[in-house]
């Protein structure tokens, strides 16, 4: 009769009819059924019935709260600073669920990520919170700016890394881009689709893609990813041009009407676009926002009442996703938004237009639709993302002062959200 003298979190070996199999036991709600996490990272279900016999690998330790890991620092090396935020990438496997829990202690980082401590020094490491990307605000925003700005000004640190959980990655990234003023060296954006302890994690090429470009000349905000399902390189993308695309592909971070800012290998960078080089001085803090601006998704036949509950709720400003070049339902039709727009605009709520469209440019001048909508006072924003705009339209209204600039300020290109050189 086979023992079953393993426990949640064991490395065992089984061996069944016609095959033995490894894995780690995860918790299970069947107490006929044994899960097993498999090194490719996938979980399988075994019957007790069909195990042979059993033998414990590995048993379970879990990793102790104070335990104290020595990090070598030297002279020799270039010093960076660390800001941890919570997201896969700072996350382990729990082996007895199944699932993911975060590190929240430092040591518990440097332990898996051994290569960055040998690279560089990291002179400051900050953990302002471990909160994953959807639950994030804008108040978690100025948090990570407002750390980033401190090592930024520090002498010894040649750049700023920030992890960060990728669902919502690029909306810090464009947040980023507008409260840092005057940047004068490399902020990067980090991430992970799956965590360190899976075979096929990407955090590590991520993370040491990272740390290359946060010892560059470049003084960007860029985000560093995976830039195929291959571990041979990862893409710095400008922090307002760049988008989620995939639910779960490594390499889900892409480019928007712009090529990346550089090829970045654990060993050198390949630029493939212009920039800006650091330079010496003090980078500024501008973390004006408002939080009464909404990004809404306009489909066909939608009530435009529907944006009269923003007005009730007192938002200053809407990004319009919209169709096309540019349209909503207008003129004699059922449903035409103009005269909602007209009124909402009449009140004092800036209305932006934005492309639900992943690629080309928005233009109003085509077709009656656009030329009316655009009579009615809505800002088309040409290519800028839908994400970056309602970012961009918080970040203007928060300055009281710019009250009557609005359009002026929208339009300006401030950190590179748009692409003038974009074909039509």
């Amino acid at each position: 009769m086979v023992e079953f003298n393993f426990k949640s979190g064991d490395k065992v070996k089984f061996r069944l009819a016609r095959e033995e199999i490894e894995g780690i036991v995860i918790e299970s709600y069947d107490g006929d059924v044994v899960l097993l996490k498999l090194k490719s990272g996938y979980n399988i279900g075994i019957p007790k019935e069909n195990i042979l016999d059993c033998h414990v690998i590995e048993e379970f330790k879990d990793v102790k709260k104070n335990e104290k890991i020595v990090v070598s620092t030297s002279k020799d090396k270039p010093c960076i600073g660390l800001v941890v935020t919570g997201g896969t990438i700072a996350a382990k496997l729990d082996s007895r669920t199944g699932g993911t829990k975060p590190l929240t202690d430092v040591s518990e980082f440097m332990k898996f990520y051994p290569k960055l401590f040998e690279r560089v020094n990291v002179k400051k490491m900050s953990v302002p919170f471990m909160v994953l990307s959807e639950n994030m605000n804008y108040e978690h925003w100025i948090t990570i700016a407002e750390h980033v700005k401190e090592m930024l000004n520090d002498s010894e640190i040649k750049g700023v890394i920030v992890t960060h959980g990728s669902d919502t990655l690029h909306y810090t990234a464009s947040a980023l881009s507008f409260f840092l003023r005057d940047l004068k060296k490399p902020v990067v954006l980090t991430f992970s689709q799956r965590s360190i302890d899976r075979a096929s994690s990407d955090a590590e090429l991520n993370l040491d893609c990272a740390v290359t470009f946060a010892l560059s000349n470049c003084a960007e905000v860029v985000l560093v990813g995976h830039a195929t399902q291959n571990d041979d390189y990862c893409y710095a993308l400008r922090g307002t041009k760049v988008r989620k695309f995939h639910t779960s592909r490594r390499d889900t971070f892409k480019p928007v009407n712009i090529e990346p800012i550089a090829k970045v290998f654990p060993s050198k960078i390949e630029f493939l676009s212009k920039y800006n080089a650091c330079s010496s001085g003090l980078t500024k803090l501008d973390c004006s926002f408002s939080d009464k601006v909404a990004l809404h998704y306009y489909y066909p036949g939608q009530d435009p009442s529907i944006l009269d509950y923003y007005l009730v709720q007192g938002y200053k400003g809407i990004v319009i996703a919209m169709t096309g070049l540019g349209h909503v339902a207008s003129g004699d039709t059922k449903n035409s938004w103009d005269s909602t727009l007209k009124r909402l605009i009449k009140n004092g709520v800036a209305i932006c237009a934005a492309p639900q469209t992943f690629y080309g440019r928005l233009n109003p001048k085509v077709y009656s639709t656009g030329r009316e909508l655009e009579a009615l006072g809505i800002i088309y924003l040409e290519d800028m993302l839908p994400e970056t705009a309602f970012v961009k339209l918080s970040w203007v209204l928060g300055h009281k002062n710019w009250k009557g600039l609005v359009r002026d300020k929208m339009l300006e290109d401030v950190s590179g959200e748009f692409n003038t050189l974009l074909n039509e």
